[in-house]
């Protein structure tokens, strides 16, 4: 009895260690935003109120990309966005958390925050896209108020390209074709992303790019890490960019490497690559982070306990 004893009491011993250790593990996960572009500054800071108090990462991706959503002066994102060649101001958004639930929407019309109706679309439906007149009527049922995105701003933008009517992307040009996408880790060690745009200004009326679809402008791993897209959607999508990066780090490359080997892939795949832009940033479980694009130019924001919000210059293929 008093060996049963003892070794019941080490058992004990060994088991209070063990979850000892998981419980230390888990206070020693460093939280950390990461973001595209130079408006995921303003967006870093809303999301590190959120992870700063050991709140949920999927919060803190929610709240951080609705400051660009709202802000008129991003005009590649939500209010103030620039409309298609019809003077529409359509959006994208979708989200991801880390228990691989997602949710997004496309071709939205009247709404500010297109990451709060994708949100909602992964929590109270059984779907994970819904468009257009759907999309917007979801909204509508769900206490989202209906109104005018367009700025005066934005609209003598467009009606000074209509003058020509030329459509050709510019490169690093943040109002022409660029999101705000943005990844997190929490202090409980949990990954989420969230991606959201306005599109291609003067896009044809119906286009939809990269941003909303998962596995392309946005992928979450909970696993592994976490990865989001900025740039020319189409070349994105044709190589499933985001799930592409997150199974190269699976691989056990870093996020830099990561992205430069899916950058590498579109170079090699898709036609005039040298008058496009596509970033990649991605984050990995252990709190490390890395982009890659294919010209210079590309910058993306970061915020932790020890980098303030300041913004990096992602390495380039050119």
């Amino acid at each position: 009895m008093q060996r049963r004893s003892f070794l019941s009491l080490g058992l004990i011993s060994v088991a209070s260690q063990v979850l000892g250790n998981m419980k230390d593990s888990r206070v020693k996960n460093n939280p950390i935003v990461i973001s595209t572009w130079e408006h995921g500054i303003d967006a870093n800071k809303a999301a590190w109120e959120i992870l700063s108090k050991n709140g949920k990462a999927l919060d803190a991706v929610e709240a951080g990309v609705k400051v660009s959503e709202a802000d008129p002066k991003v005009s590649s994102v939500g209010y103030g966005g620039f409309p298609d060649r019809d003077g529409r101001v359509t959006l994208d958004a979708c989200i991801m958390d880390e228990n691989s639930n997602c949710g997004a929407v496309a071709f939205l019309e009247h709404i500010k925050h297109p990451i709060s109706v994708a949100r909602l679309v992964m929590e109270k439906t059984p779907h994970v896209m819904l468009v257009g007149e759907g999309a917007l009527d979801f909204a509508l049922k769900n206490g989202f108020q209906k109104e005018n995105l367009l700025t005066p701003t934005a609209e003598k933008a467009w009606r000074e390209w209509l003058k020509e009517a030329k459509y050709e992307p510019i490169i690093n040009f943040e109002n022409n074709h660029d999101t705000i996408g943005m990844l997190a880790l929490d202090a409980s060690g949990n990954l989420s992303g969230a991606c959201t745009t306005s599109g291609m200004a003067w896009k044809m009326h119906g286009r939809v790019g990269d941003s909303p679809i998962i596995g392309a402008g946005l992928y979450v791993d909970n696993e592994v890490g976490a990865a989001c897209a900025t740039g020319v959607g189409e070349a994105v999508i044709r190589t499933v960019g985001s799930h592409l990066v997150v199974e190269l780090m699976r691989q056990g490359k870093s996020p830099e490497k990561a992205c430069k080997v899916a950058v590498e892939r579109i170079m090699q795949r898709f036609k005039g690559f040298e008058k496009i832009q596509v970033g990649f940033l991605a984050l990995n479980k252990k709190g490390e982070y890395g982009a890659y694009c294919i010209q210079k130019g590309f910058n993306y924001a970061v915020y932790s306990q020890k980098i303030n919000n300041q913004l990096f210059d992602g390495k380039s293929a050119l």
